[in-house]
């Protein structure tokens, strides 16, 4: 027959262990809020995020050519 204090020793380590993970997965919680917090400060400051990728650089660039077009239209000059 099992002890009753083999249960209370498996209750308690899992216990502990679950501890750990959540206490695990808060940090990883918290540092994830504040690298977003760091991303929107850099959005509010007018600079653009590190990350970047190519396609919405490409896509950036398509914009500015399209606005210089029809800046050129609007004043008048042909292409």
């Amino acid at each position: 027959m099992i002890e009753p204090n083999l249960y209370i020793t498996l209750a308690l380590a899992s216990l502990a262990g679950l501890a750990m993970i959540v206490a695990g997965g808060l940090a990883g919680w918290r540092g994830w809020l504040s690298l977003r917090r760091m991303e929107l400060d850099q959005m509010q400051d007018g600079r653009m995020p590190v990350a970047v990728s190519t396609g919405s650089r490409i896509e950036i660039a398509d914009l500015k050519e399209r606005i210089k077009k029809l800046e050129a239209i609007a004043a008048g000059v042909d292409l």
